[in-house]
């Protein structure tokens, strides 16, 4: 008989603390969540008791409504991937403003730690707009003043990869375009990105970077964003510690065993971001695939 208690991912395929969380404290409260694999539709039904959970780790760009409510998941063991990037909001026309942001991460570390906040700059993108080449990295360094202020000792980067859906969104604005970097490039800002974390006690870690991870680029190296050391450690149990098989481990994912209770079909992302690999809808009252509309929680 296996005791093995899970971890549930909410979620890296939608935004649920901004957008869903509602549904999400329902279904906690419920027992159970219905998932459906995105790749062959089949159904299965995990438990959600606070008997077979051991933690939930969650995704976000946005905590407010979360914090809100957060009296609703007292005697939850959670974790927070936050992922902070530039103040653009071309690039991530959905997300509030940074200042807002900035107060969420301090007030979530107030109420978890500083070791249940993980800081995400996640994608370090590169366009061309107005005849110039420009990055999100302007406010890299101020982030990270930000960010060691409040206690935390990692940073966790990825370079935006390339998909369809992306290639057709940058279409729909005017004067833009993404550029992808090549090595050379990479190396160059993983670089400075690396350095400047550590001048301030920051690690820099990776996330499905396999190929700068091997560089040998001082303070940094590759992580994983769902760590079962980390939640043991934090919260106790036992976890199995194994790797998770429906994650990209060839491109260096180094993740541990979770469920992931997110939809990209029923529960498109409202943030809107255009380098996103998920399933955004343009804005709120907006249709998903089923033609239901879609209005945040």
């Amino acid at each position: 008989m296996n005791n093995m208690q899970t971890v549930i991912s909410a979620s890296r395929r939608t935004d649920i603390p901004a957008f869903y969380l509602d549904w999400f404290l329902a279904r906690l409260k419920a027992g159970s969540f219905c998932l459906v694999n995105p790749f062959n539709s089949q159904e299965r039904i995990v438990e959600s008791t606070r008997a077979k959970v051991h933690s939930i780790v969650f995704w976000s760009k946005n905590f407010r409504p979360l914090l809100e409510k957060a009296v609703q998941l007292t005697g939850w063991p959670a974790v927070f991937n936050f992922t902070l990037n530039s103040p653009e909001s071309l690039l991530e026309p959905g997300v509030p403003p940074l200042g807002e942001r900035l107060r969420q991460m301090r007030e979530l570390i107030s109420l978890y730690g500083a070791r249940s906040v993980r800081w995400r700059f996640d994608p370090v993108v590169f366009y061309r707009r107005g005849g110039k080449i420009r990055e999100n990295l302007g406010a890299y360094e101020f982030l990270l003043d930000f960010a060691a202020g409040l206690g935390l000792k990692a940073c966790t980067i990825s370079f935006m990869d390339q998909y369809r859906k992306i290639a057709a969104r940058e279409k729909l604005v005017e004067d833009f375009r993404f550029i992808y970097p090549g090595p050379e490039l990479m190396l160059e800002k993983a670089s400075w990105m690396a350095e400047k974390a550590g001048e301030r006690g920051i690690k820099l870690l990776t996330c499905c970077e396999s190929g700068l991870s091997r560089t040998g680029i001082p303070n940094l190296e590759a992580g994983r964003c769902i760590d079962h050391g980390l939640l043991t450690e934090l919260y106790g149990g036992t976890l199995s510690g194994k790797p998770d098989s429906g994650q990209r481990r060839s491109a260096g994912c180094l993740c541990q065993e979770s469920v992931d209770i997110g939809s990209y079909r029923d529960q498109p992302c409202l943030c809107g971001c255009l380098y996103c690999y998920a399933n955004p809808a343009s804005r709120p009252g907006g249709k998903n695939n089923k033609g239901q509309d879609i209005q945040p929680e």
